[in-house]
């Protein structure tokens, strides 16, 4: 699969930076897509490739297609109707990564078989420098036979690679990293607001937090955006909330009590709500910290 072409639908932030590092790494990137059509038109520009028009466009130019779409009714938008990707999609290989819910992975897996293509579900637990670097941390479910022909660009997208067996199995542990991270943010975000109330120095805070239980890795990566108000978006909390919305959808489904993960996916939805969900997850801050917008 080194030589196949490859084509990208939704080439927002993390899309974008695949597919550059995919044409870095001598990959023909053929088409480009996204429902903005001007985030395909700069793109494909850039790279010297198509900006599709149409989903159907980038089926034809390309071997293997990338997806990175926003939601569960995005996914379903591209791979069903006259214009989707499984017109001519016979032999065609789509490697769907958005952070949908397992059943909206397993039914574009389903609708791709059934066109004679085939999809693996590559979960990223990864941020937008990775997706540049080519060191995303991939959670990958399908058949063994389509991972050994995808592998070789996988491994040059990622630091770290896991067949994790079915498509449904990478968006189910993908939902659990996003429901335990966001956990841990808000936790957070609590703790260093409480601590700024009581008048302690931070930065010690942190610096013991880190030594002891209270270290996590959003400590390392969120904890002084929080103290300096450096919300610019990595991971929105937008995107925080849809994703603990997934997990808490699962646990209900499996009679699994989550009451943490309820009370954070409200916490990003209040953010939604105070105008503030285009802000990094790391903006919870703005919700537990003395005389902040929605403390």
């Amino acid at each position: 699969m080194e030589k196949a072409s490859i084509g990208f639908v939704g080439v927002g932030k993390m899309g974008s930076n695949m597919a550059r590092r995919l044409a870095d790494m001598g990959y023909p990137v053929a088409a480009v897509y996204d429902y903005h059509h001007a985030l395909a038109t700069a793109l494909a520009v850039e790279l010297g490739c198509l900006a599709a028009q149409s989903l159907s466009e980038v089926t034809a130019a390309c071997d293997v297609i990338f997806t990175v779409v926003t939601d569960d009714a995005a996914m379903r938008a591209i791979f069903s109707g006259e214009d989707s990707l499984l017109n001519e999609a016979g032999g065609k290989i789509f490697i769907n990564c958005a952070t949908v819910s397992p059943a909206a992975h397993e039914a574009a897996g389903e609708a791709a078989a059934s066109a004679g293509a085939s999809t693996l579900a590559a979960s990223m637990a990864s941020s937008i420098s990775q997706a540049r670097q080519g060191t995303l941390y991939l959670m990958v479910g399908g058949e063994d036979a389509v991972f050994a022909k995808a592998e070789p660009i996988l491994k040059d997208i990622s630091a770290t690679l896991k067949h994790v067996g079915s498509i449904g199995n990478a968006a189910k542990i993908k939902a659990l990293v996003n429901m335990v991270m966001n956990i841990n943010t808000a936790g957070l975000a609590e703790g260093l607001g409480l601590g700024m109330a009581l008048g302690l120095d931070l930065q010690v805070l942190k610096a013991v937090f880190s030594q002891t239980g209270a270290n996590s890795r959003v400590l390392e990566t969120d904890g002084d955006d929080m103290i300096t108000r450096e919300h610019d978006c990595y991971f929105s909390a937008a995107h925080a909330a849809k994703d603990s919305g997934i997990a808490n959808a699962l646990a209900d489904a499996s009679g699994i009590p989550v009451p943490l993960s309820h009370a954070t996916e409200a916490q990003y939805r209040k953010m939604i709500d105070l105008g503030l969900g285009d802000l990094d997850k790391s903006g919870i801050a703005e919700l537990t910290f003395p005389d902040r917008a929605g403390a």
